[in-house]
């Protein structure tokens, strides 16, 4: 068309006499007229074929909108542990294939489908495969909710409740709970679940119809049980969000029936680990790394499928001075073929890199060639490694059946057959009882250990060579001396790992209980259904293993069956608390306003409600008056000197936030940090510093406010017949100020000899009217000594003091219980 143009502009300029009279200027002129007649129709059909091929592509449009949830939901996995690491490249091999092997069908909307369904079983499959069990409920549960989302199934403000509850909220500022055995917790989630459209009316439902409610809380599955007031007819997920607010133990059971349909039972069950399809989905430029746990180890798997498959395999368990022989071994085997293990690689961080250089630049490699790593969680381990390789855990089946299987498993008849003495064999099944034992009591968080001990197969060993040791020198006539036996045990073998004094004594008494005469008797049981046989082969033992329960109830160990509950609510706040710490810090909180405007609202509202600072003339004042070297008075000067450090604190970071948000002073790391823990509902981290542990900001705050209270009531209104004893920054200096005074207070008196006794009366706070009598003798004949604790945490940062208690039972019984009090539970 352009040539077609110039020389018909060329030929009207250079024309001379008539136009008419141009043959060849007319030819010309019908020549461009038709042309661009053919051009125009050209155009038009082009234009409808790009219309065409748009809407094609618009169609598939859901397979990308997809893909990019799956592959963003993958990297934020890398928030929650750092070894998750998943490169583009690698999310891309199975979008490709999921295009090429999905089922193909002519109609396009159920071809889509077919896409979107295989694609997203792949990436889930490639991806729970490489996380840790903890973290694969986890994965799903926020997979589910992704697309939930993206179809619009689920609103922001349902999914923030679901994530904070009612962690924002501040207890005295709320609607009044209607009854007693509603826990504060409980009732603010409810609150703040009633800003919803589904339950609006639920906080007076609750109030008029306490008792159905309280019947349906109690029962043993709330989520299989009919919901008053009509919330049966709910989808699964709002039946989740209600689950989630009232009971927090049933809301991992309540989550697995809303995958289950949102997503398809398969997605629910999990994914078991296939080491041959894995081998068979690799090649020799892709190493295979196993991510270690506690009682995990890959070594035999590898080893029998390499047997299987008739492939020549070396292993190299990394350390100082290993690299040598690591890397005889990858040129030896990717030039004759075969599979090379290097074990523990976290060891050798700075090999790596050549590591994978080999892999993956050395030319003419053996196709039958792999490369398999084990390392532990490491900060530093490359990057690039794991964004190379195919990722797995091997992680052991948890509970009692499978410890006492592994143990078992590992004991060779030999090993059975080392003593004809009768006491060998029950000894050695004590042993592997209890190391079953030590090391399922730590998924109980401090109810199991107040410190988790990394317990492993170095301890049972080195037991039961101490029972060998012990049996070879034994005098028949005087029998087992059961004394160092337990003292062995308890306080050397397993008792070695040992820092925590009350750890210990639950330790001992394991030992004293487990170890003595009783367990030669045909009687004795562990607990009902597990007791303690006597076979001549290693393959009866592991006949009768097999034969025990699957799923084990805490009591086993000597914990309340409640126990199980406590376990279910950690576990489903740890997976919530996870999921909100990894969400995206974007300015829209997802309904028009800003993250911004809504923490301003908040710190606007907590500076309202912020008590007035202590005036040091005044409380040096109160305090001359009622004696200012009393023990008792120094200990107030002290707690209220700190509480005015936490109001000047709390005054500053907010007048400087709303500041900072307004974009008057410049928001530095500590205001984002503050201003990023208000709006998730946590506590920023320099008043966590100064202050006390706290769940939620909502609770911290109502706790800033009572323990000012105490504080002001006592340096203004006099000295109190009743203390909170958790609204003191440090409980055991009020006891040992308390134990001065007393001491002071009766002449030829020593501090040492002044203990603190107790009593337990049902009287509420009201009720106490003049402080207890002095000179109380602490001696009975059955007192459990309960430590008492100011949070749930249980470590030395937490102890207060030891209080006695008069028990029925034996003491026994509530330390494997693991028994404590504690002054506050949030």
């Amino acid at each position: 068309m352009k040539e077609l143009e110039d020389n018909l502009l060329y030929r009207l300029t250079s024309t001379k006499g008539s136009l008419v009279d141009d043959e060849s200027l007319i030819q010309v002129l019908q020549t461009t007229k038709t042309t661009a007649e053919e051009v125009t129709k050209k155009l038009t059909v082009a234009a409808e074929t790009e219309k065409s091929i748009t809407g094609a592509r618009e169609e598939y449009r859901p397979v990308a909108t997809r893909g990019s949830v799956l592959y963003f939901l993958i990297v934020e996995m890398s928030v929650v542990n750092v070894m998750y690491q998943t490169s583009l490249q690698q999310f891309l091999v199975i979008f490709d294939l999921s295009m090429s092997r999905s089922a193909k069908s002519p109609v396009t909307v159920k071809r889509i489908a077919n896409i979107i369904e295989f694609l997203t079983y792949e990436a889930f499959k490639y991806s729970i495969r490489g996380l840790y069990e903890e973290h694969k409920f986890l994965f799903t549960l926020l997979l589910t909710l992704k697309i939930e989302r993206q179809k619009g199934n689920v609103k922001h403000h349902e999914f923030q409740t679901l994530i904070k509850g009612g962690a924002a909220l501040d207890l005295k500022a709320v609607q009044p709970k209607p009854a007693k055995w509603i826990t504060d917790v409980t009732w603010l989630n409810l609150v703040e679940l009633s800003k919803l459209p589904h339950f609006t009316e639920i906080l007076n439902q609750i109030a008029r119809n306490d008792k159905a409610w309280k019947t349906w809380f109690d029962a043993e599955a709330p989520e299989e049980t009919p919901i008053p007031d009509g919330y049966s007819t709910l989808d699964t997920f709002r039946k989740l969000l209600l689950i989630r607010s009232w009971c927090p133990d049933r809301t991992a059971a309540q989550a697995r029936k809303y995958i289950a349909e949102a997503m398809g039972v398969k997605f629910a069950e999990g994914v078991i680990l296939d080491m041959e399809k894995m081998w068979e989905e690799s090649n020799p430029r892709v190493p295979l790394i196993c991510f270690l746990s506690m009682g995990s180890d890959p070594t035999n798997s590898i080893d029998n499928l390499s047997r299987k498959k008739e492939l020549t395999y070396d292993a190299v368990s990394m350390g100082q001075g290993q690299e040598v022989h690591a890397r005889r071994f990858l040129q030896q085997h990717q030039t004759q073929g075969g599979w090379v293990l290097l074990q523990n690689t976290h060891l050798c961080l700075d090999f790596l890199d050549e590591v994978l250089q080999s892999v993956l630049e050395t030319p003419n490699v053996n196709p039958t060639f792999r490369l398999w790593l084990t390392t532990e969680v490491h900060p530093k381990y490359p990057i690039n490694l794991l964004q190379a390789s195919i990722k797995y855990t091997f992680e052991p089946p948890q509970g009692v059946k499978a410890g006492l299987k592994r143990t078992y498993t590992n004991t060779s008849q030999e090993q059975l057959d080392y003593s004809n003495l009768p006491q060998w064999k029950p000894l050695l099944y004590c042993i592997a009882f209890l190391h079953t034992t030590v090391q399922e009591r730590r998924k109980f968080g401090p109810l199991g250990w107040n410190i988790p001990y990394e317990y492993n197969q170095g301890d049972y060993n080195a037991s039961t060579q101490y029972v060998m040791n012990m049996l070879d020198a034994l005098d028949l006539k005087k029998g087992i001396s059961w004394g160092a036996a337990q003292y062995m045990i308890g306080e050397i073998q397993y008792g070695g790992r040992v820092t925590d004094d009350y750890d210990k004594r639950l330790l001992n008494t394991y030992a004293r209980l487990w170890f003595n005469d009783g367990i030669f008797k045909n009687t004795f049981m562990f607990y009902k259904g597990y007791g303690l046989p006597v076979f001549k082969t290693v393959k009866d033992y592991m006949d009768y293993i097999e034969a025990l329960p699957l799923v084990d109830t805490p009591e086993i160990f000597g914990l309340h069956i409640n126990a199980d509950i406590t376990y279910q609510s950690n576990t489903a706040k740890a997976c919530l608390d996870t999921m909100l710490s990894i969400q995206p810090k974007e300015s829209a909180a997802g309904s028009g306003e800003t993250r911004e405007s809504v923490v301003s609202k908040q710190a606007a509202e907590m500076l309202a409600k912020l008590p007035a600072n202590y005036l040091p003339h005044e409380v040096k004042e109160r305090l001359k008056k009622m004696g200012s070297i009393a023990p008792m008075n120094i200990f107030l000067k002290q707690e209220i000197d700190r509480m005015q450090r936490v109001i000047t604190m709390v005054r500053n970071t907010l007048q400087d936030l709303q500041l900072a948000i307004e974009g008057t002073i410049i928001m530095s790391e500590n205001l984002r940090d503050a201003l990023d823990c208000i709006y998730d509902a946590k506590v920023p981290k320099q008043w966590g510093k100064i202050s006390w542990d706290s769940t939620t900001i909502g609770f911290w705050y109502t706790d800033l406010l009572e323990r000012d209270s105490q504080f002001r009531t006592w340096i203004f209104d006099g000295r109190p017949n009743v203390f909170w004893m958790t609204g003191f920054f440090n409980p055991q200096g009020f006891i040992t100020a308390m134990r001065q005074e007393v001491t002071r207070a009766h002449k030829g008196w020593a501090l040492d000899g002044v203990v603190v006794f107790n009593e337990v009366t049902k009287m509420s706070k009201d009720e106490v009217t003049a402080p207890p009598p002095e000179g109380k003798d602490p001696q009975d004949s059955k007192l459990y000594v309960c430590p008492v604790y100011k949070k749930p945490r249980r470590t030395d940062l937490t102890y207060i003091t030891a209080l006695l208690l008069k028990t029925v039972q034996s003491p026994d019984y509530w330390i494997l219980r693991g028994v404590a009090l504690l002054c506050d539970t949030k």
